[in-house]
């Protein structure tokens, strides 16, 4: 077996995306692909003196409803290859969840534009594929359960906003149900 070497792809004046290879091989050719489409949806364009960045994502999510779901759908694609790539289910499942949270806290309208320029799902999922790439089988199993702490994390807080949203809508219908009674109507 020979041994691992680096290798680097330069993507932006500013970014390289890196890996390890053992036989000397680059990872396949649709993953730089996915690391350039991430670069323009997440941080294609910088904003001078605060080193901002940002892509097409954040602009298109000022466009309502159309625009979330043409990142989303991006994102999806993303997705999907690492699927192909054999990333393992629980992987799979973080990066649902990064484009969930994408999708969902984009929607908000200003707020979640905003939100878009700090969360970057496509950026981290990518990420997420490169660490596949690199894992060894002790890395691999280290990597599955940060992610697998990281999806119960999601539901646990999930399930805590559903629980918080459902009290403050039943706190809200008994104040409206019960205003006109006390009115005297």
């Amino acid at each position: 077996m020979r041994p691992a070497t680096a290798q680097s792809i330069r993507i932006s004046d500013k970014e390289t995306l890196e890996w390890s290879s053992s036989d000397g091989e680059s990872p396949p050719k649709s993953t730089q692909d996915l690391e350039r489409l991430a670069h323009w949806l997440d941080t294609i364009f910088e904003i001078p003196g605060i080193r901002l960045k940002f892509g097409i994502d954040a602009l298109l999510g000022l466009l309502p409803g159309v625009g979330d779901t043409a990142s989303a759908l991006a994102s999806v694609y993303i997705l999907q290859a690492a699927s192909k790539y054999g990333v393992p289910r629980v992987t799979l499942a973080r990066m649902t969840l990064n484009i969930g949270i994408d999708l969902v806290a984009g929607a908000i309208p200003i707020v979640g534009d905003l939100f878009d320029v700090y969360w970057k799902a496509n950026r981290k999922n990518v990420e997420l594929l490169r660490r596949h790439f690199k894992a060894n089988p002790t890395t691999e199993r280290s990597i599955k359960r940060s992610d697998g702490l990281f999806v119960a994390g999601m539901i646990a807080l999930i399930g805590v906003l559903l629980f918080a949203s459902l009290t403050g809508a039943y706190f809200i219908f008994s104040r409206v149900v019960a205003t006109p009674s006390q009115l005297g109507y």
